[in-house]
């Protein structure tokens, strides 16, 4: 174990050049992470939601490189992809401008918000654990690493800024990196890795689990977006957000889940009725689907 062991993922080669580290449930990390081996140069994409997450990811990549960290992609504003940022110092944290300016004018109250309630969130854990119900292991140990995190937390913004794409070039591989503009969030970058063909999709990509839908949430561009990842060419293996690591394949699934969620919600005047699909009953985080047609019918009919 040791060295390439963390409590907050499993790391996972998926090509020569290329690992995925895969959020474990309960941990410090909540969304997937991973990085790019360029040769000469080493890359990370997001950072997860505390220091304890980002800190072992960093060991991994240097230790499996022998490089430092050159760079590090924030895909999107939300504090899971971005909090472990101050882990970072050192390299070039890189995201679109839109992302940056989301960061710098949302992330700073939030921080101090959950500072000054640290005493709330302890008393919290205290009334999980004597509930004595072990189905809520996983949200305990989840919510001591957020209080682990936050008396160091500190916001570290992106010290540079890209519109449109940017390409990385190293000794093995290059990577392009892109924003196609809002889906998920107000804005979402993929990092595309050619000669791997591997592709980061931040939280346009879940995996065997419900996406979330946010008020900032852009389908009908969410759907475009993947439409277009699909036709690219060099594209085998896609690191998603949340969830295992897919193909193509899982790009369709969820092009369906939104079109027929959004289809669903533009042909009913109550959602109350709505139920699941088979299809997606096994698929993680079940009780998101009802939020999900909830918050698509705010989105699709005002």
């Amino acid at each position: 174990m040791g060295e390439f062991f963390s409590k907050h993922f499993t790391l996972e080669r998926v090509s020569r050049n290329v690992f995925a580290a895969v959020a474990k449930e309960g941990g410090g990390s909540v969304a997937n992470a991973g990085f790019v081996d360029l040769g000469g140069n080493v890359l990370v994409f997001d950072t997860f939601n505390t220091q304890q997450a980002a800190e072992d990811l960093k060991r991994m990549a240097e230790n499996i490189t022998n490089q430092p960290v050159t760079w590090v992609i924030n895909s999107h504003w939300h504090g899971d992809h971005v909090r472990g940022n101050q882990v970072y110092k050192g390299s070039n944290i890189i995201s679109s401008d839109i992302t940056y300016s989301i960061m710098k004018e949302k992330h700073p109250s939030r921080i101090v918000e959950q500072k000054n309630d640290r005493k709330g969130l302890s008393t919290y854990i205290e009334s999980l654990i004597n509930k004595q119900d072990n189905g809520l292991d996983k949200q305990i140990n989840f919510l001591r690493e957020l209080e682990k995190s936050l008396p160091g937390l500190e916001l570290v913004l992106p010290n540079q800024t890209f519109h449109g794409q940017l390409t990385f070039w190293g000794e093995k591989c290059s990577a392009k990196l892109f924003s196609p503009g809002g889906g998920h969030s107000f804005c979402d970058a993929i990092l595309h890795i050619p000669e791997e063909k591997v592709i980061f999709m931040g939280d346009l990509l879940f995996v065997q689990c419900h996406p979330t839908f946010f008020e900032e949430s852009d389908l009908d561009n969410w759907v475009e977006i993947m439409e277009q990842v699909k036709k690219m060419d060099n594209v085998s293996i896609a690191i998603p957000g949340h969830g295992q690591v897919g193909t193509k394949r899982d790009l369709s699934k969820l092009v369906d889940y939104i079109n027929g969620i959004s289809k669903k919600v533009r042909e009913i005047d109550s959602i109350a009725e709505t139920e699941m699909p088979a299809s997606y009953r096994d698929w993680q985080s079940p009780e998101i689907y009802r939020q999900n047609v909830k918050m698509a019918h705010a989105l699709l009919n005002d």
